[in-house]
């Protein structure tokens, strides 16, 4: 079993940056797929950003050349860097992992392992 926390949230005023963290404990995830999802009030749980098991990236439309996902396997830990943040950013920002997901799935709400959230709000 793969436990995750993210950290890293905060307030900040449009324009600024955020990096985000997810600590996995539990089992290496090196050769796990990765993502960032957001939530904001009354919405659905969406995509932001992934990771292949082999390494592609891929991004929602509305944070690509804004957002970077990257990882470092051997602190078991995976980024969100948020640069250029908008007031519609502002959401509590979830990471997730699973093991065995396609890399067709990547987008949707199915990864097997997700921490408990962090807070982004962005003011304008």
């Amino acid at each position: 079993q793969v436990q995750l926390v993210e950290s890293g949230g905060g307030l900040v005023q449009a324009g600024g940056s955020l990096r985000l963290l997810c600590a996995a404990s539990g089992r290496t995830f090196s050769n796990y797929a990765v993502g960032w999802f957001r939530q904001a009030p009354g919405k659905e749980r969406d995509f932001v950003a992934a990771m292949s098991r082999i390494g592609s990236i891929y991004y929602a439309d509305s944070v690509k050349g804004r957002f970077t996902i990257s990882r470092d396997n051997a602190k078991n830990t995976v980024y969100l860097q948020m640069n250029s943040l908008k007031p519609e950013d502002t959401a509590v920002y979830y990471c997730a992992a699973d093991e065995n997901l396609s890399w067709t799935r990547l987008q949707r709400d199915e990864y097997a392992y997700w921490g408990q959230g962090t807070q982004v709000t962005v003011s304008s």
